[in-house]
C-alpha cells in the first residue's frame, strides 16, 4: 500500500514547541494533533511490535517523552529520536495516518494494557 493510494501523503508535519506532539496533515485533508507518548508506545519498531502480533510490548513509563528530531527516510516515511534515546522503527505515512485515525481505540487498548499487567504510564523516579 502506497501514501499516494490511501490518502496517506502528507502535506505537514509539525512538531510542537514543548516536543510533545506532532501535528500531521494529510493530503486527504485529515489532520491530527498525536502526543509524544502515543507515538512512541506505538513505534513500529520491534522493541514495541515483536515479530508479530503475539509478540507485541506495551512500554510503560513514557508519559514525559519528547521527540528530540524527526529524520526523513526516502519519501515514504520519517524516523522519530525521543529523549529516551529510542529511535527504530519508521513511520511510513500509511502508518502515521492509521495512527490518527486509530488513536482513540489504540490509546484505550494501551492503557488498558498497562492496567493488567500493573504498569504506570509514569517515568521510574530516580532514588
Amino acid at each position: 500500500m502506497s501514501g499516494a493510494d490511501d490518502g496517506a501523503w502528507p502535506s505537514e508535519l509539525r512538531l510542537a514547541k514543548d516536543r510533545r506532539s506532532l501535528t500531521l496533515s494529510f493530503e486527504s485533508g485529515e489532520a491530527f494533533t498525536l502526543p509524544a507518548e502515543y507515538l512512541r508506545v506505538e513505534s513500529p519498531s520491534a522493541e514495541v511490535q515483536g515479530h508479530g502480533p503475539s509478540e507485541r510490548k506495551f512500554i510503560p513509563g513514557k508519559r514525559d517523552v519528547e521527540i528530540l528530531k524527526i529524520e526523513p527516510v526516502g519519501h515514504y516515511a520519517v524516523r522519530l529520536v525521543y529523549d529516551d534515546m529510542h529511535d527504530t522503527g519508521l513511520y511510513t505515512w500509511s502508518y502515521l495516518l492509521k495512527l490518527g485515525r486509530e488513536y482513540e481505540t489504540r490509546w484505550q487498548a494501551y492503557c488498558d494494557a498497562l492496567a493488567a499487567q500493573g504498569l504506570s504510564r509514569e517515568p521510574a523516579r530516580r532514588k
